[in-house]
Protein backbone atom coordinates (compact mmCIF):
# COMPACT_ATOMS: atom_id res chain seq x y z
CA UNK A 1 0.00 0.00 0.00
CA UNK A 2 1.73 3.10 -1.27
CA UNK A 3 -0.71 5.47 0.40
CA UNK A 4 -2.44 6.17 -2.90
CA UNK A 5 -6.11 5.63 -3.60
CA UNK A 6 -5.67 2.60 -5.88
CA UNK A 7 -3.95 0.25 -3.43
CA UNK A 8 -6.24 1.52 -0.66
CA UNK A 9 -9.37 0.55 -2.59
CA UNK A 10 -7.77 -2.78 -3.51
CA UNK A 11 -7.55 -3.47 0.23
CA UNK A 12 -11.14 -2.28 0.72
CA UNK A 13 -12.54 -4.55 -2.00
CA UNK A 14 -10.73 -7.62 -0.70
CA UNK A 15 -11.79 -6.83 2.86
CA UNK A 16 -15.41 -6.63 1.69
CA UNK A 17 -15.05 -9.98 -0.07
CA UNK A 18 -14.01 -11.63 3.18
CA UNK A 19 -10.26 -11.88 2.70
CA UNK A 20 -8.00 -11.50 5.72
CA UNK A 21 -6.14 -8.39 4.63
CA UNK A 22 -2.69 -7.33 5.84
CA UNK A 23 -1.61 -3.86 4.76
CA UNK A 24 2.05 -3.60 3.77
CA UNK A 25 3.85 -0.43 2.72
CA UNK A 26 7.24 -0.83 1.13
CA UNK A 27 9.53 2.02 2.09
CA UNK A 28 11.34 2.47 -1.20
CA UNK A 29 12.63 6.00 -0.67
CA UNK A 30 11.63 8.95 1.51
CA UNK A 31 7.83 8.59 1.49
CA UNK A 32 5.08 9.27 4.00
CA UNK A 33 3.31 6.10 5.19
CA UNK A 34 0.56 7.85 7.17
CA UNK A 35 -2.16 7.65 4.49
CA UNK A 36 -1.73 3.88 4.16
CA UNK A 37 -1.71 3.52 7.93
CA UNK A 38 -4.91 5.59 8.24
CA UNK A 39 -6.70 3.46 5.62
CA UNK A 40 -5.75 0.27 7.45
CA UNK A 41 -7.01 1.80 10.69
CA UNK A 42 -10.39 2.53 9.04
CA UNK A 43 -10.58 -1.04 7.70
CA UNK A 44 -9.49 -2.50 11.03
CA UNK A 45 -6.61 -4.46 9.50
CA UNK A 46 -2.94 -4.63 10.53
CA UNK A 47 -0.37 -2.47 8.78
CA UNK A 48 3.36 -3.07 8.43
CA UNK A 49 6.20 -1.10 6.87
CA UNK A 50 8.94 -3.01 5.05
CA UNK A 51 12.16 -1.10 4.52
CA UNK A 52 13.39 -2.12 1.07
CA UNK A 53 15.38 1.02 0.33
CA UNK A 54 18.61 -0.92 -0.20
CA UNK A 55 16.99 -3.35 -2.65
CA UNK A 56 15.17 -0.53 -4.43
CA UNK A 57 18.39 1.41 -4.82
CA UNK A 58 20.22 -1.63 -6.22
CA UNK A 59 17.58 -3.07 -8.56
CA UNK A 60 15.77 0.09 -9.64
CA UNK A 61 17.72 3.32 -9.13
CA UNK A 62 21.18 1.94 -9.96
CA UNK A 63 19.69 0.06 -12.92
CA UNK A 64 17.98 3.26 -14.10
CA UNK A 65 21.28 5.14 -13.97
CA UNK A 66 23.29 2.35 -15.62
CA UNK A 67 20.86 2.01 -18.53
CA UNK A 68 20.98 5.72 -19.34
CA UNK A 69 24.78 5.70 -19.14
CA UNK A 70 24.73 2.80 -21.64
CA UNK A 71 22.64 4.74 -24.14
CA UNK A 72 19.36 3.01 -23.35
CA UNK A 73 16.10 4.44 -22.00
CA UNK A 74 14.78 2.27 -19.15
CA UNK A 75 11.33 1.95 -17.62
CA UNK A 76 11.93 1.76 -13.85
CA UNK A 77 8.40 0.56 -12.99
CA UNK A 78 9.04 -2.67 -14.89
CA UNK A 79 12.23 -3.27 -12.93
CA UNK A 80 10.42 -2.52 -9.66
CA UNK A 81 7.61 -4.95 -10.43
CA UNK A 82 10.05 -7.68 -11.41
CA UNK A 83 12.66 -7.32 -8.67
CA UNK A 84 10.72 -5.80 -5.77
CA UNK A 85 6.93 -6.21 -5.82
CA UNK A 86 6.62 -9.69 -7.30
CA UNK A 87 9.90 -11.03 -5.97
CA UNK A 88 11.03 -9.53 -2.68
CA UNK A 89 7.52 -8.66 -1.47
CA UNK A 90 6.19 -12.09 -2.45
CA UNK A 91 8.93 -13.73 -0.38
CA UNK A 92 7.97 -11.60 2.62
CA UNK A 93 4.31 -12.50 2.09
CA UNK A 94 5.17 -16.19 2.41
CA UNK A 95 6.94 -15.50 5.70
CA UNK A 96 3.72 -13.85 6.91
CA UNK A 97 1.71 -16.95 5.85
CA UNK A 98 -0.16 -14.93 3.23
CA UNK A 99 -1.54 -16.84 0.26
CA UNK A 100 -1.61 -13.90 -2.16
CA UNK A 101 -0.04 -10.54 -2.85
CA UNK A 102 -2.63 -7.93 -3.85
CA UNK A 103 -1.76 -4.71 -5.67
CA UNK A 104 -3.50 -1.61 -6.96
CA UNK A 105 -2.63 -2.19 -10.60
CA UNK A 106 -5.14 -1.53 -13.37
CA UNK A 107 -4.92 -4.99 -14.94
CA UNK A 108 -6.77 -8.29 -14.65
CA UNK A 109 -5.65 -11.84 -13.93
CA UNK A 110 -7.96 -14.63 -15.06
CA UNK A 111 -7.79 -18.40 -15.37
CA UNK A 112 -7.50 -19.37 -19.02
CA UNK A 113 -9.29 -22.26 -20.69
CA UNK A 114 -6.07 -24.26 -21.02
CA UNK A 115 -5.42 -24.08 -17.29
CA UNK A 116 -2.81 -21.34 -17.61
CA UNK A 117 -3.31 -17.93 -16.03
CA UNK A 118 -3.83 -14.97 -18.35
CA UNK A 119 -2.92 -11.33 -17.88
CA UNK A 120 -5.49 -8.92 -19.35
CA UNK A 121 -5.73 -5.19 -19.72
CA UNK A 122 -7.62 -3.23 -17.07
CA UNK A 123 -11.14 -2.24 -18.08
CA UNK A 124 -10.19 1.45 -17.83
CA UNK A 125 -8.21 1.87 -21.05
CA UNK A 126 -6.85 5.22 -19.93
CA UNK A 127 -5.36 3.72 -16.74
CA UNK A 128 -4.39 0.26 -18.01
CA UNK A 129 -1.05 -0.88 -16.54
CA UNK A 130 -0.68 -4.28 -18.19
CA UNK A 131 2.30 -2.90 -20.14
CA UNK A 132 4.49 -2.81 -17.02
CA UNK A 133 3.40 -6.30 -15.91
CA UNK A 134 4.33 -8.33 -19.00
CA UNK A 135 7.16 -10.13 -17.18
CA UNK A 136 4.95 -11.87 -14.62
CA UNK A 137 5.37 -15.65 -14.47
CA UNK A 138 2.61 -18.22 -14.09
CA UNK A 139 3.39 -18.82 -10.41
CA UNK A 140 3.27 -15.07 -9.76
CA UNK A 141 -0.05 -14.67 -11.57
CA UNK A 142 -1.49 -17.57 -9.56
CA UNK A 143 -0.64 -15.88 -6.27
CA UNK A 144 -1.49 -12.26 -7.16
CA UNK A 145 -4.78 -10.35 -6.92
CA UNK A 146 -5.52 -7.13 -8.81
CA UNK A 147 -9.09 -6.26 -7.80
CA UNK A 148 -9.27 -2.70 -9.14
CA UNK A 149 -8.49 -3.81 -12.69
CA UNK A 150 -12.20 -4.54 -13.10
CA UNK A 151 -13.20 -0.91 -12.36
CA UNK A 152 -12.80 2.50 -14.01
CA UNK A 153 -10.80 5.08 -12.07
CA UNK A 154 -13.86 7.21 -11.30
CA UNK A 155 -15.44 4.27 -9.48
CA UNK A 156 -12.26 3.75 -7.47
CA UNK A 157 -12.32 7.34 -6.23
CA UNK A 158 -16.03 7.07 -5.43
CA UNK A 159 -15.46 3.89 -3.40
CA UNK A 160 -12.64 5.61 -1.51
CA UNK A 161 -14.85 8.62 -0.79
CA UNK A 162 -17.73 6.43 0.38
CA UNK A 163 -15.32 4.69 2.77
CA UNK A 164 -14.12 8.08 4.11
CA UNK A 165 -10.54 7.37 3.10
CA UNK A 166 -8.32 10.43 3.64
CA UNK A 167 -6.65 9.90 0.26
CA UNK A 168 -9.83 9.71 -1.87
CA UNK A 169 -8.86 12.86 -3.78
CA UNK A 170 -5.10 12.36 -3.62
CA UNK A 171 -3.45 13.05 -7.01
CA UNK A 172 -2.09 10.10 -8.97
CA UNK A 173 1.58 9.31 -8.45
CA UNK A 174 4.32 10.52 -10.77
CA UNK A 175 5.64 8.34 -13.59
CA UNK A 176 9.02 8.01 -11.81
CA UNK A 177 8.25 7.84 -8.11
CA UNK A 178 11.83 8.51 -6.95
CA UNK A 179 12.11 11.69 -9.06
CA UNK A 180 9.25 13.86 -7.75
CA UNK A 181 10.17 16.79 -10.02
CA UNK A 182 10.04 14.59 -13.12
CA UNK A 183 13.41 15.99 -14.26
CA UNK A 184 15.39 12.79 -14.80
CA UNK A 185 18.28 14.67 -16.42
CA UNK A 186 18.89 16.72 -13.27
CA UNK A 187 18.63 13.51 -11.23
CA UNK A 188 21.32 11.93 -13.40
CA UNK A 189 23.52 15.03 -13.24
CA UNK A 190 23.70 14.62 -9.47
CA UNK A 191 24.64 10.92 -9.73
CA UNK A 192 26.81 10.54 -12.84
CA UNK A 193 30.04 11.92 -14.24
CA UNK A 194 30.02 13.87 -17.45
CA UNK A 195 31.48 12.10 -20.49
CA UNK A 196 31.47 14.61 -23.35
CA UNK A 197 31.12 13.54 -26.95
CA UNK A 198 30.08 14.67 -30.39
CA UNK A 199 26.64 15.29 -31.83
CA UNK A 200 26.79 14.03 -35.41
CA UNK A 201 24.53 13.56 -38.41
CA UNK A 202 24.00 10.09 -39.95
CA UNK A 203 27.02 10.65 -42.23
CA UNK A 204 29.28 11.31 -39.23
CA UNK A 205 29.63 15.06 -39.69
CA UNK A 206 30.14 16.78 -36.33
CA UNK A 207 27.40 19.30 -35.57
CA UNK A 208 28.12 20.02 -31.92
CA UNK A 209 29.12 18.59 -28.55
CA UNK A 210 27.26 17.17 -25.56
CA UNK A 211 28.00 16.50 -21.89
CA UNK A 212 26.97 12.83 -21.82
CA UNK A 213 24.73 10.39 -23.70
CA UNK A 214 22.80 9.74 -20.47
CA UNK A 215 20.98 13.04 -21.02
CA UNK A 216 19.45 11.94 -24.34
CA UNK A 217 16.80 9.56 -25.61
CA UNK A 218 15.65 8.51 -29.06
CA UNK A 219 13.09 10.96 -30.43
CA UNK A 220 14.37 13.91 -28.40
CA UNK A 221 14.35 17.30 -30.14
CA UNK A 222 14.78 19.86 -27.38
CA UNK A 223 18.00 20.42 -25.51
CA UNK A 224 20.34 19.45 -28.35
CA UNK A 225 22.12 22.81 -28.31
CA UNK A 226 22.14 23.02 -32.10
CA UNK A 227 21.27 26.29 -33.81
CA UNK A 228 20.12 26.84 -37.36
CA UNK A 229 19.21 24.31 -39.99
CA UNK A 230 16.18 22.03 -40.20
CA UNK A 231 14.58 20.41 -37.12
CA UNK A 232 16.76 17.59 -35.80
CA UNK A 233 15.89 14.65 -33.58
CA UNK A 234 17.98 12.07 -31.75
CA UNK A 235 17.76 8.96 -33.95
CA UNK A 236 20.46 6.84 -32.30
CA UNK A 237 22.92 6.77 -29.40
CA UNK A 238 26.38 5.22 -29.79
CA UNK A 239 27.76 4.44 -26.31
CA UNK A 240 31.09 3.05 -27.59
CA UNK A 241 32.00 6.33 -29.29
CA UNK A 242 29.82 8.55 -27.07
CA UNK A 243 28.13 9.94 -30.17
CA UNK A 244 24.60 11.31 -30.28
CA UNK A 245 23.32 10.80 -33.83
CA UNK A 246 20.67 13.26 -34.98
CA UNK A 247 18.58 13.36 -38.14
CA UNK A 248 15.24 14.26 -39.61
CA UNK A 249 11.92 13.14 -38.18
CA UNK A 250 11.57 10.77 -41.13
CA UNK A 251 14.77 9.03 -40.01
CA UNK A 252 13.16 8.34 -36.61
CA UNK A 253 10.86 5.75 -38.15
CA UNK A 254 11.59 2.04 -38.33
CA UNK A 255 9.58 -1.08 -39.11
CA UNK A 256 11.45 -3.78 -37.17
CA UNK A 257 13.63 -4.51 -34.15
CA UNK A 258 14.98 -7.27 -31.94
CA UNK A 259 13.84 -7.61 -28.31
CA UNK A 260 15.97 -9.52 -25.81
CA UNK A 261 15.35 -10.97 -23.30
CA UNK A 262 11.71 -11.85 -23.94
CA UNK A 263 9.30 -13.50 -21.51
CA UNK A 264 6.01 -15.20 -22.33
CA UNK A 265 3.05 -15.04 -19.95
CA UNK A 266 2.14 -18.67 -20.68
CA UNK A 267 5.68 -19.74 -19.81
CA UNK A 268 6.04 -21.36 -23.24
CA UNK A 269 7.30 -19.50 -26.34
CA UNK A 270 5.17 -19.87 -29.46
CA UNK A 271 6.46 -22.26 -32.10
CA UNK A 272 6.43 -19.74 -34.93
CA UNK A 273 5.37 -16.33 -36.10
CA UNK A 274 2.48 -14.61 -34.28
CA UNK A 275 0.14 -11.87 -35.43
CA UNK A 276 -0.10 -9.37 -32.58
CA UNK A 277 -0.30 -5.72 -31.70
CA UNK A 278 2.81 -4.26 -30.08
CA UNK A 279 3.23 -1.33 -27.71
CA UNK A 280 6.77 0.11 -27.61
CA UNK A 281 6.24 2.75 -24.91
CA UNK A 282 3.84 3.03 -22.01
CA UNK A 283 1.81 5.91 -23.46
CA UNK A 284 2.15 4.90 -27.12
CA UNK A 285 -0.68 3.37 -29.10
CA UNK A 286 -0.23 -0.24 -30.16
CA UNK A 287 0.47 -1.15 -33.76
CA UNK A 288 -0.11 -4.37 -35.74
CA UNK A 289 2.98 -6.51 -36.14
CA UNK A 290 4.35 -10.03 -36.31
CA UNK A 291 6.62 -11.43 -33.62
CA UNK A 292 8.93 -14.41 -34.13
CA UNK A 293 10.90 -16.06 -31.28
CA UNK A 294 14.65 -16.12 -31.95
CA UNK A 295 16.93 -17.49 -29.25
CA UNK A 296 16.20 -15.80 -25.93
CA UNK A 297 14.50 -12.92 -27.73
CA UNK A 298 12.12 -12.18 -30.57
CA UNK A 299 12.06 -10.34 -33.87
CA UNK A 300 9.24 -7.82 -34.27
CA UNK A 301 8.16 -6.58 -37.69
CA UNK A 302 5.52 -3.84 -37.89
CA UNK A 303 3.01 -3.60 -40.72
CA UNK A 304 3.76 0.14 -40.88
CA UNK A 305 6.85 2.09 -39.72
CA UNK A 306 6.76 3.31 -36.12
CA UNK A 307 8.27 6.44 -34.60
CA UNK A 308 11.17 6.33 -32.13
CA UNK A 309 11.78 2.62 -31.48
CA UNK A 310 13.92 3.08 -28.38
CA UNK A 311 16.48 0.59 -26.99
CA UNK A 312 15.86 -0.07 -23.30
CA UNK A 313 12.11 0.40 -23.49
CA UNK A 314 9.74 -2.55 -23.29
CA UNK A 315 7.91 -3.98 -26.28
CA UNK A 316 4.73 -5.73 -25.13
CA UNK A 317 2.76 -8.14 -27.30
CA UNK A 318 -1.06 -8.25 -27.21
CA UNK A 319 -3.81 -10.27 -28.80
CA UNK A 320 -7.04 -8.46 -28.01
CA UNK A 321 -7.05 -7.76 -24.27
CA UNK A 322 -4.56 -10.52 -23.51
CA UNK A 323 -0.87 -9.87 -22.84
CA UNK A 324 1.14 -12.62 -24.54
CA UNK A 325 4.53 -11.42 -23.36
CA UNK A 326 7.15 -8.83 -24.03
CA UNK A 327 10.80 -7.95 -23.88
CA UNK A 328 13.38 -5.19 -23.85
CA UNK A 329 14.10 -3.48 -27.15
CA UNK A 330 17.73 -4.33 -27.92
CA UNK A 331 18.22 -2.85 -31.38
CA UNK A 332 18.18 -3.98 -34.98
CA UNK A 333 17.32 -7.46 -36.23
CA UNK A 334 20.23 -9.94 -36.04
CA UNK A 335 21.42 -10.99 -39.52
CA UNK A 336 20.71 -14.69 -38.83
CA UNK A 337 17.02 -14.05 -38.07
CA UNK A 338 14.46 -15.92 -40.17
CA UNK A 339 12.61 -14.13 -42.93
CA UNK A 340 8.96 -13.32 -42.18
CA UNK A 341 6.43 -15.98 -43.04
CA UNK A 342 3.80 -15.19 -45.65
CA UNK A 343 0.19 -16.02 -44.86
CA UNK A 344 1.08 -18.21 -41.86
CA UNK A 345 0.92 -17.58 -38.12
CA UNK A 346 1.30 -19.81 -35.10
CA UNK A 347 -1.25 -20.19 -32.30
CA UNK A 348 -0.90 -17.87 -29.34
CA UNK A 349 0.08 -20.62 -26.91
CA UNK A 350 2.12 -23.69 -27.70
Amino acid sequence: MSGGVDSSVAALLLHQEGYEVIGVTMKLYDIDVEDARAVCRILGVPHYVLNVQREFRTFVIDYFQSEYESGRTPHPCIACNDKIKFSFLAQRAQLMNATHVATGHYARIVAGGSGAWELLRGVDAGKDQSYVLFGMRQDQLASTLMPIGHYPKDDIRRLASDANFPNADKPDSQDICFIPTGDYREFLRQRTDEHPGDIVDPAGNVLGQHEGIQYFTVGQRRGLGLSGGPPRFVIRLEPDTRQVVVGSEEQLYGDSFYADPVSWVSGVPPTGELSVTVKIRYKFAEAPATVTPVGSGAVVRFHNPQRAITPGQAAVFYQGDSVLGGGVIAGGIPPESPEPAVGRTAPAHA
